[in-house]
């Protein structure tokens, strides 16, 4: 689990906070904002592709 957290808190998606001999993790709403924001752009450029496809088939036909 620890492996996984590094990697998470390396790429910004959660923040380590030290509290005694625990360390408490939290998402980091900002990593979380950069990946939607590429998620939306990843959606709606496959979206108006798959439009753009669609509309010039149903022209050939």
């Amino acid at each position: 689990m620890s492996q996984h957290l590094r990697v998470l808190k390396e790429a910004g998606l959660v923040t380590e906070r030290k509290e005694g001999t625990r360390r408490l993790y939290r998402i980091d709403p900002d990593g979380l904002a950069a990946i939607r924001d590429y998620f939306d752009d990843f959606w709606n450029e496959a979206l108006a592709a798959f439009k753009a496809a669609a509309e010039s088939e149903g022209r050939e036909q």
